[in-house]
Formats: structure tokens, sequence, C-alpha cells
């Protein structure tokens, strides 16, 4: 089945049409299957078609699919809401609801900033965060992303923000398990902060667990402590970017947990709604809101905040995590597919790294693994390795590592449901598709 696409997206390239998704497993109209190993892009986390989900939202669609939000409460978004706070850091107890990420990190920025001048800080302004990065396509996160063939364009439409390193100790060649290597990228903000002057700097917005633009890069050790402590030397709000680490995907509902360290505002999306719906969130403390919403409210908004058939289908997938213990399956899984992925590096000598918490993982190829200079940007590895892996029947996410230059990185993140023996099949076909790009660009196949 072929249509005549009045759609757009980024390229005039097609996909087969969609058929059915079940599970970790998707269909195209002519019966082809496909493994989800991304869950889209880092979206399905609970896998396609849950029926508890889909009655859930049957439920709510027989008492009503919209409700302004300035006109009435909802039952569904009042017990997400709870439930979100539950599962949040202690004092992190308001909760704003958004129909993706773009719009949770907006909220976030725009909500530090009526807070400083609500509290007669109106000379802070700036938000400083990583490169790379990515923080969403809006223009307000669009000026906090470092990825320059996504920011580039618009940079005459924008305030660019201030940026620091990115803690790739990988690439540095400084070891991620000592704590000097987390100073040493913390103290980077500090200066930073110096540089720009204190009074002027409003937040810092960081992913705890990398996501795309870093490929699931891990903080090394001590860096989010020291990141903390300097934000409340500065009096800067610290922003948890969780759109892709939150919702369970590494084996906790926050990507922080792992390091202990609350933020002051968290971003949440993708896997919170985990396809079923546009959902997402801004999750902040008393601290923050009241004063605001005090001085007047919160200029702030969207229509669909808050819809209540968005938000069923929110409660119903954390429900569903909560009762599979899906975190702890994404734990285990991870730990085992992690695992094979490194087992790959001994096959493959262009794989550089293997990273990653839960489900949440990535590999990156390199030219030289000891250097790890990128791969020549000729190869564009970065969709080769994607179209072999989709002619396998297997989905994958990339991107260019080194700030959308160059460099190649690759998500594997399934569903949280997924199984060992899916594992099995995801590893075979990633195999396949491995060995027919060497093969195709003229690459070792076995380590020396």
């Amino acid at each position: 089945m072929t249509f005549e696409s009045h759609l757009f997206y980024q390229t005039r390239s097609r996909r087969p049409v969609l058929s059915e998704a079940r599970g970790v497993y998707m269909w195209d109209v002519d019966g082809k299957r496909y493994l989800d190993g991304s869950s889209g892009a880092m979206v399905s986390n609970i896998g396609h078609s849950n029926p508890r989900v889909l009655e859930a939202m049957r439920r709510q669609m027989e008492k009503s699919t919209f409700g302004y939000r300035l006109h009435f409460e909802t039952e569904s978004s009042e017990q997400l809401a709870a439930k979100v706070a539950a599962l949040s850091p202690a004092g992190m107890e308001k909760v704003f609801f958004v129909s993706g990420g773009s719009e949770a990190v907006e909220s976030a920025i725009k909500l530090a900033r009526q807070y400083a001048v609500t509290v007669g800080q109106g000379s802070r302004w700036k938000v400083i965060s990583l490169n790379p990065s990515y923080h969403g396509s809006t223009l307000g996160a669009l000026a906090l992303t470092g990825y320059a063939p996504l920011s580039d364009p618009f940079a005459p439409m924008m305030q660019a923000m201030p940026k620091i390193p990115a803690p790739r100790a990988y690439l540095d060649g400084l070891d991620s398990d000592d704590p000097a290597t987390g100073a040493h990228y913390a103290a980077m903000l500090e200066a930073k902060i110096l540089e720009e002057g204190p009074d002027s700097v409003l937040a810092f917005i960081q992913e705890p667990v990398g996501g795309a633009s870093t490929g699931a890069l891990m903080p090394p050790a001590g860096y989010m402590r020291e990141i903390r402590e300097i934000c409340d030397r500065y009096g800067v709000l610290l922003i948890h970017d969780e759109v892709m680490s939150g919702g369970g995907r590494t084996g906790r509902f926050l990507g922080s947990e792992h390091s202990g360290i609350a933020p002051d505002i968290i971003a949440i999306s993708k896997g919170f709604g985990a396809g079923y719906a546009p959902l997402g969130a801004m999750i902040a403390t008393d601290r923050l809101i009241d004063p605001v919403l005090d001085a007047g409210g919160f200029l702030h908004g969207h229509t669909y905040a808050g819809n209540p058939q968005a938000c069923a289908a929110g409660l119903a997938v954390l429900e569903e995590i909560e009762a599979g213990e899906l975190m702890v399956n994404a734990a285990r899984m991870g730990g085992l597919l992690k695992a094979r992925l490194e087992n790959l590096m001994q096959r493959f000598s262009f794989i550089g790294d293997v990273r990653g918490e839960g489900l949440l993982l990535a590999f990156e190829l390199v030219a030289d693994r000891h250097t790890m200079q990128p791969l020549p940007k000729a190869l564009n590895a970065h969709t080769e390795l994607v179209e072999l892996a989709y002619a396998e029947g297997l989905i994958i996410y990339s991107r260019r590592t080194r700030g959308g230059l160059e460099g190649d990185h690759f998500m594997v993140c399934p569903p949280m449901i997924v199984t060992e023996e899916q594992i099995d099949e995801l590893i075979d076909m990633l195999t396949s598709a491995l060995g027919k790009f060497a093969a195709r660009a003229g690459l070792a196949v076995e380590t020396a």
C-alpha cells in the first residue's frame, strides 16, 4: 500500500505504512515485522497496544475527551499529578502538564524566570546548558540546545544561551570513575557563572543521563553533587531535563535518582506518556510556585495542558509500570543488553564505546578506539547503519556524536517489557547489520 503523501517531515524519504504494533513489535501493511529497538524516539516505554492502558483511555473517552483547565478540574489530571508528585523527590509536589518535551522545557525556564522576577532577582535571565545537548525544537528550548545543525539556522531569531562542555570523559581521555574528573567538568560551570556574572545567571539545565545528543552519556563520579553545590552557592536554579531519562527507563523513575541529587525543576515527557497520548510535565517545588501564584499567576500555558484523555493514559502507564515491576525489568534487561553490546566490541573493532543505564543505552562507532577518532564523515555511518538495521527488521536511533557535525552513535533502547529472548533477537539483527556495514565501509571486523 502506498499513499500520495501530503505530509512532510525532515526529508523526502518514505517509510512503509504502519499496520499494527503490539508489545515490542511493529508490522507494516506488507506483513514485515520490526523489533522496536529504540522505542520509537525513546518513547514507547511499556510497549505498544497495552490492553489495560487502552481500556483506561476508552473509559475516559466515555466521560470526556477535553476539559479546559481554566474551566474545570479533572479527575484524571489530579490523580496523575498526585502520582507524579509521589514518585518525585521530596518537596517536589507541584505538577504542570504539557503535550511534549519541548513544552516541558519551555515551561521550566519560564517558571524559573517568573520566580526570579517575583522575588526581586530580575537581573537573572541566562540559562547555562551543555554542548552538545538537546532540549527541544521550540525557540526557547532550542536556545539551550548545543547541536549546531539544529540551532544555527535559527540563531538570529533567538537569544542563544551560554554553554559549557558536556562531561564526555571517554572522549577526553579521562577516568569517569575518578571524582577528580567530575570535579574537573563541574568547575567549568562555576567558571562560566563567574564569567557571565552570577547576578545574571538564572539556571543550569542538564540531562542526568544523556539523551540523543550525547548518546546515553553517564555523568562522571561526583559530577552531579558538585553541580548541585555550585548552583546552591550562586543562587542558580538547577533544572533536570528528564524528557528521555524519566519514566522508569533507567531502572528508576527519574535518571537523577542514580546520583541521589534533586533539582529545583524537572521536565519530563516521552516515555512518561509512553506513546499513548501526547503528554509531558514540569515538576517543581512550592518554594518556586507559591511566589509566582501569589504575584498573579503563572504567565504561561498550552491549550491541551492537563487534557483528561492524555492524563488518563499517563496514569494508566504509570500504574502498568508499577504493577508489572517494569523498572526492575529495565534494570535487569538493561544490564544484559549492555553486556551483549560490550561483547560486540570484541567482534567489531570500530565500536569505540558502550554506555548508559538500564534500557537507555548507546554505542559509538570510531575509526580508532584508542584515540576515539571518529569515522570519516563521508561514510555517513549514523544513517547507513540505521538503514541496514531497518532492512533486517530492527529499529534503532542515531545522531552525530560531536555537536551534530561528525561522529556516530546509536541508541538501543527497547521497551521496558523486553525479554531475554527478544534481546537475543535484537543482537542477532544488529550483528548482521554491523557486519554488512563493515563490509560496505571496508572496516575490520575482528579486533586485534
